[in-house]
């Protein structure tokens, strides 16, 4: 049965969401006009949908799987579930106000009785239900920064990036954060997964474990072997190999990368020599 699969259509997702499925292995549209892609070869049917859409028609059981944003999905409130963070379109789900201190903890004199702006009503008003807080929901779709300036809100719940469209408008984040979010695959159902849906989640998981990590080569001398793998453990264990020099051993690990050039520092005050870094295109853990 052939497994259909929502895409991003537009927006910051759906860039990284067609790159990262094409290195999993699946065939992607050419043309951004496509609304619907086959990928014969791997039995699977790509619809290219709104982000927001997606968990809607997941949810529904109308998809099998799609991706979107973790806020997306839980704004929904629709049946589907989170199966796989895939580690990019990362942000948070903020406040943010005119004159407000950055370190201001959210509170009922923050926000009772206030006007909120927002493209997330169903976070917003949970958040409010949660915390016992009276406060108007105003919805908009799309940007709202400019809704305090129109005079339509007093405060605004946005997810943010890097801050830099709030401090063009005049407007300071403040409290906690709602929501961390980034892009992940969902689907309908949590359990009973077919073939095709647990070979797309293997899949997917190999390119983030793959962007992750990098595989390190070095040598190292016996009396320092133990010293060097407490530094490179690897996922299971580090691979250990003796060289043609007495004494000596080629060790081959796993590495986060974001950590590789410490641990490169680390392994040569260690003693370890001819250490090699090289970038893994996919895997399987």
């Amino acid at each position: 049965m052939t497994l259909r699969i929502a895409v991003p259509n537009k927006g910051s997702l759906s860039e990284s969401s067609a790159a990262m499925l094409r290195e999993a292995g699946y065939r992607q549209r050419n043309d951004l006009r496509d609304l619907t892609f086959i990928d014969p070869e791997n039995d699977v049917e790509f619809y290219y949908l709104r982000p927001r859409d997606i968990a809607v028609y997941v949810g529904l059981g109308e998809l099998d799987a799609g991706i979107t944003g973790r806020d997306l999905l839980l704004d929904s409130a629709a049946s589907a579930h989170e199966v796989l963070a895939l580690d990019f379109g990362r942000s948070s789900f903020r406040f943010a106000a005119p004159d407000v201190p950055a370190n201001s903890a959210i509170s009922e004199k923050n926000l009772e009785g206030k006007r909120i702006a927002t493209a997330y009503p169903g976070l917003v008003t949970a958040y409010l239900t949660k915390n016992s807080i009276s406060a108007e929901v105003v919805q908009l779709d799309g940007a709202v920064e400019g809704s305090i300036r129109l005079g339509v809100a007093d405060v605004i719940a946005d997810v943010v990036s890097t801050g830099g469209t709030l401090r063009q408008a005049g407007l300071k984040i403040f409290g906690e954060i709602l929501l961390s979010s980034e892009a992940i695959l969902i689907s309908r159902s949590a359990s009973s997964q077919s073939a095709a849906m647990e070979t797309l989640i293997r899949r997917l998981n190999g390119v983030v474990m793959a962007r992750q990590y990098v595989l390190v080569d070095y040598d190292v001398k016996s009396s320092d072997l133990e010293k060097a793998c407490a530094l490179t453990p690897g996922i299971e264990s580090p691979t250990i190999s003796p060289l043609q020099k007495s004494e000596w051993n080629a060790v081959r690990a796993m590495v986060k990368r974001k950590d590789i050039n410490r641990v490169m520092d680390e392994l040569y005050a260690v003693g370890a020599r001819g250490i090699l870094v090289t970038d893994i295109h996919a895997c399987r853990l």
